[in-house]
């Protein structure tokens, strides 16, 4: 169903009431009914999906947040992750007002708990409706990216894979973390690292040993070697596999080097992970786009970010 944020019902107005409107934390016995929702658009919930996996193996408790669920009461129709990032997910497959209903309950569970996420992600016009009563209460965000194609690709890519590109590996710890930190701080505009930045250093140690984090690397004129290209898999649930950091040297970019390198990427990830490997970008990053739909992604839905 094809809908707009401003033509959102009087139902939005729940998020008011006293009350919290109708969503509710969801428990053990729910995570199945989450799967689900989940799996009613794999690529669109895949950040959402992977939280609700994670809850499954080792319980809500370890899981590092909450999964709220619409309605209050009977099946589950629409999750919402909240944790170090706030992802909804209101299935398309439901009618107008309960759409509605359930961004406007997510958005009262929200305000009860208090900005405590770095960001909110997801599909577009969810995002940006949570965004809109949100705004009402939550400090100002520090950007808001509203136009972020979702690319994805079930198939061999386009491009010749670049052969040097493979799994990183844990001694390469001390040459990846650079490299991402760097990155991080490029796309996000501070670096992740500002306040201690053992949490971040902790998230890239397990992507490598989870075999999720991918590099090329080639000889300097300083070290022995750097990272050249770099790209991890973020989130990967059930047939979906994220591509989140993706980064090239800046004194290396002009040589070719992404193309092949997600060409590469897409291969591995597709032969060991997944079948369907997808990504978000920024609209106004043309260079980006341009290689991704090069390698062969296409669009398959538009993301927006709230970032704080």
């Amino acid at each position: 169903m094809s809908w707009r944020p401003t033509s959102w019902g009087h139902r939005a107005m729940l998020a008011d009431q006293p009350d919290g409107g109708a969503a509710r934390v969801l428990g053990a016995t729910d995570l199945a009914d989450a799967r689900r929702v989940c799996a009613s658009d794999p690529v669109a919930s895949v950040l959402a999906a992977a939280r609700v996996e994670v809850a499954a193996r080792a319980g809500l408790a370890a899981s590092g947040g909450q999964l709220w669920g619409y309605p209050r009461t009977g099946p589950v129709e629409a999750v919402c992750w909240a944790g170090a990032n706030i992802v909804p997910v209101v299935p398309s497959s439901l009618g107008r007002a309960e759409r509605d209903d359930a961004v406007a309950s997510f958005a009262a569970a929200a305000r009860r708990l208090g900005r405590r996420s770095s960001s909110v992600v997801g599909e577009q016009q969810v995002v940006l409706r949570l965004w809109e009563l949100l705004s009402r209460v939550w400090p100002a965000p520090r950007e808001i990216r509203a136009d972020q194609p979702s690319l994805a690709i079930d198939r061999a890519p386009d491009v010749e894979p670049d052969p040097g590109v493979r799994l990183s590996r844990p001694d390469e710890l001390d040459l990846v973390l650079p490299a991402c930190v760097r990155m991080f701080t490029e796309e996000v505009g501070y670096s992740p690292l500002s306040g201690g930045g053992g949490a971040y250093a902790a998230r890239v140690r397990g992507l490598i040993a989870e075999n999720r984090s991918f590099v090329r690397l080639e000889p300097d004129d300083h070290d022995p070697v750097r990272v050249a290209f770099k790209a991890e898999l973020g989130a990967v649930a059930g047939p979906v596999a994220q591509v989140q950091g993706v980064w090239v040297d800046p004194e290396l970019r002009g040589r070719g080097l992404a193309a092949p390198g997600m060409a590469a990427v897409v291969e591995l990830t597709r032969r060991q992970v997944a079948p369907v490997v997808s990504l978000y970008v920024n609209s106004f990053n043309a260079p980006a786009l341009a290689t991704y739909r090069r390698v062969g992604f296409e669009q398959v839905g538009t993301f927006a970010t709230i970032l704080f």
